[in-house]
């Protein structure tokens, strides 16, 4: 099935409606996209404030997630689509729900790091966390852009790439404890970098459901719960 084979209506407008709730979750995981990178210099460079609007611009995220739930719910009510169009409406659904929770996971981070910034700053894993961060952000970037394209192939390249932000995660908690061991003095800061670890962890997770979504749109075979060669075998394979 072509990945734009929802544009093929002879209603125009139908392919309007589904256009425009397409280009509006692109519009929503760029602003995620930018709510995990501002949690994450707020919280490299101990900035309170920028902490405090990232939680504070969550709301944004919020009202784009019911917005277009809405007007799903219109399309599916109006429209009845069948097949492949049920399943786009399907996929949107359920990214904006992911979309959503990397929002709240990025509002997490940043309320560790306005917790952060009224603490002395000891010696902490500030840097090693900034580079998962990147990793996870470029995780979102990478299913945002399969989104795009509804490219199955591009979709399970992100969901492998999550298996890599695990190892990353492993190691930093297991750094995280050590430090912790060595010196107690440090348990509240490194608390708070454990759960602005746990947070960017989740991120990758909720990038790859967004990814099993873009395989189920594509190839009409869900991919949740599945190892990652099979939903490989499932991209590779001709329906």
């Amino acid at each position: 099935m072509s990945s734009t084979s929802y544009k093929s209506h002879t209603s125009s407008q139908f392919n309007a409606e589904l256009e425009d709730v397409r280009q509006r979750v692109l519009s929503m995981g760029g602003l995620v996209e930018q709510q995990i990178v501002d949690a994450t210099r707020a919280l490299v460079e101990g900035d309170g404030v920028l902490a405090a609007e990232t939680v504070e611009n969550d709301y944004k995220v919020n009202r784009f997630e019911v917005t277009i739930d809405e007007d799903c719910s219109g399309i599916l009510a109006r429209r009845q689509p069948t097949a492949s169009d049920l399943r786009l409406v399907y996929a949107i659904i359920k990214t904006i729900t992911d979309l959503e929770r990397i929002g709240d996971e990025a509002a997490r981070v940043a309320r560790m790091a306005g917790d952060l910034a009224s603490q002395d700053r000891v010696s902490s894993p500030i840097h090693e966390v900034c580079h998962l961060s990147r990793h996870v952000s470029q995780m979102v970037r990478d299913t945002l852009d399969a989104f795009a394209r509804m490219d199955a192939e591009a979709a399970v390249a992100v969901a492998r790439e999550d298996i890599s932000v695990d190892r990353e995660y492993e190691a930093l908690i297991r750094q995280c404890m050590t430090l912790i061991m060595e010196d107690p003095r440090t348990i509240r800061r490194v608390m708070d970098i454990i759960w602005a670890v746990r947070a960017l962890e989740r991120i990758g997770d909720h990038a790859r459901n967004i990814a099993e979504y873009i395989v189920y749109f594509v190839k009409g075979k869900d991919v949740r719960h599945v190892g990652l060669e099979e939903m490989e075998r499932e991209v590779k394979q001709e329906r």
